[in-house]
């Protein structure tokens, strides 16, 4: 807009070109410490500005955006060096202290400006729909004022560095801050009321919601941001001055909701607390028998319903443990964590109903959180899927011996989420379910029968159905072999150096390593009893040796 990057507008009626650092006083930099390119670059600084500011009485638009503009930043390099001026060890105070000097006219006109373009304003407001814009107009007319202020201070504080009496100004000041902020609290505390107004109209009308009306929230808004910022700067530079601003720091709060630092300061952290206290007290008068009923009746919902989950979880959990029924452990677990949570669950919604809340919407944010959290956990959902699969074609329980995911153990507890594996050598492995439903399954312990594969060789030159009779009676007589089906013995293959025997006795699924192992120890003893080869790998070399005539 046209105003807000103004830092030194001077208006034509008040203040001429002659109010910025005149050419004569200019020119006695040459004879002070100040060299020659810093002299060159503040009288064309000078010169520029004074320019610009002459050109504003016949600017308009956009073309009075642009001079305001180029003011601003012609001032901000001015100031710049005034500034490098004052802090530099060789400072000449006579011509800095005219610097100094010339700033707080041109400050001062500044201001004048300001309070005629706003005093313009407000005679343009006559109760007309133009008045939202007018009023907006002033608020940012205001807003560009802050910087001006600053800049008053920051002069004063420079004056200050270079010994001169400044006490009175700052006084000046201080009061001119205060009446200012008295000024902006009424206005943000008057437009922020405004804003709530609109903001309920606005809600009301739903989607017929009216242009006018929509223009009106936005304006608002930007005005009670402006004047917002406004009252913060007023009150950053009343600290600055050393004066108490705590009932502005109060407001702003009450406007923004945002705890700042500030609200570590005791006096302004108290304030709240009382203010905060007597509203809840105010409330809990005027609503508070109505208010103890619904939480009391709220509890007694919530502890019903855990009694109820409860109840409900040993009636499931006698259910589904029948042996009837046949559940898995995941299956079961499932049922009875399900039941006594979805009791609970009803309670809460009941038991909130009673607080005023609408369950409608309510239910609603639920779905729409649900959804976010599924792409969140895609992962988990898929383990999740998995275990339900698990859960329904049952491929193994709690209990059985199973090979999956590259893994063999025992599986000694199940969610919907992992599979918890104990191993042969005891180490319990916890296999997400989508690796194992997404691999081969081998549950060595579904079965009620398991065959052990054993393979026994003898020399070529023993007795086969010696060796056969032996190995018969060996199998035939260890109490874990089963009697049905029976077990095989017979002659498999002839092997390089042996000829190979294949023993397959039917034993239960616990019995499978005892029965290999206690086998295996007995056909060594049996067939060293019965002097029975058992060759290992031979190979022949045969030597020729060539004669020489």
């Amino acid at each position: 807009m046209a105003g807000l990057l103004l830092t030194c507008i001077i208006s034509p009626n008040y203040l001429h070109a002659e109010s910025t650092i005149e050419p004569s006083q200019s020119e006695a930099i040459s004879a002070n410490s100040i060299n020659n390119d810093t002299q060159k670059q503040i009288n064309l600084l000078n010169t520029q500005i004074a320019a610009d500011i002459a050109s504003l009485p016949q600017l308009k638009g956009e073309f009075k955006s642009l001079t305001e503009y180029r003011i601003k930043n012609k001032t901000e390099q001015l100031r710049s060096i005034i500034d490098t001026l004052v802090n530099s060890p060789d400072v000449d105070t006579d011509f800095v202290t005219q610097l100094i000097q010339g700033q707080f006219s041109f400050l001062d006109k500044v201001g004048e400006y300001l309070n005629h373009d706003i005093n313009q304003l407000r005679s343009q407001v006559n109760n007309s729909d133009s008045d939202v814009n007018t009023l907006l107009l002033i608020s940012q007319r205001e807003f560009q004022r802050d910087h001006y202020l600053k800049a008053e201070l920051e002069t004063l504080n420079w004056a200050e560095k270079l010994n001169l009496d400044v006490a009175t100004a700052k006084k000046q000041l201080s009061d001119k801050l205060i009446e200012r902020a008295d000024r902006l609290e009424s206005v943000v505390t008057y437009t922020q009321k405004e804003l709530k107004q609109a903001v309920s109209e606005a809600t009301d009308a739903g989607a017929d919601i009216s242009a006018e009306l929509k223009h009106k929230v936005t304006n608002l808004k930007e005005r009670l941001e402006q004047n917002s910022a406004s009252l913060t700067v007023a009150a950053e530079l009343l600290d600055s001055l050393g004066e108490d601003t705590t009932q502005i720091k109060q407001t702003l709060f009450s406007v923004s909701g945002d705890i700042t630092q500030d609200v570590l300061n005791f006096s302004v952290a108290s304030s709240l607390v009382q203010q905060w206290a007597d509203v809840a007290k105010n409330q809990a008068l005027d609503n508070g028998p109505s208010l103890t009923f619904k939480i009391v009746v709220f509890v007694l919902i919530l502890f019903a319903s855990s009694i109820v989950a409860k109840g409900v979880t040993r009636l499931v959990s006698k259910t589904v443990s029948a042996s009837k029924l046949k559940f898995s452990k995941l299956l079961q677990e499932f049922f009875i964590s399900l039941s006594s949570k979805a009791v609970f669950a009803i309670g809460l919604l009941i038991a909130l109903s009673q607080l005023g809340f609408e369950l409608g919407p309510l239910l609603a944010g639920f779905g729409i959180a649900g959804v976010i959290v599924g792409f969140a956990l895609q992962d988990t959902l898929s383990n999740f899927a998995s275990g339900m699969m698990i859960l329904i074609y049952r491929p193994f329980d709690v209990g059985d011996l199973i090979n999956a995911a590259g893994v063999t153990g025992r599986v000694s507890h199940m969610s919907l989420v992992s599979t918890t594996i104990k191993t042969l050598d005891n180490q319990r492995l916890i296999i997400p379910n989508n690796k194992i439903w997404g691999d081969t399954i081998n549950n060595i312990t579904a079965e009620h029968q398991r065959r052990v594969d054993m393979t026994f060789g003898i020399g070529y030159g023993d007795n086969i159905e010696h060796a056969e009779r032996v190995l018969q009676d060996i199998v035939s007589q260890h109490p874990k072999v089963q009697k049905f089906p029976e077990p095989v013995v017979r002659l498999h293959t002839l092997g390089e150096s042996s000829v190979d025997f294949v023993v397959r006795p039917w034993v239960k699924p616990d019995d499978y390593w005892d029965v290999y192992w206690d086998v295996t120890r007995a056909v060594k003893m049996r067939f060293d009893q019965e002097g029975i080869s058992i060759p290992f790998p031979q190979r022949d070399v045969h030597i020729y040796q060539e004669t020489k005539d």
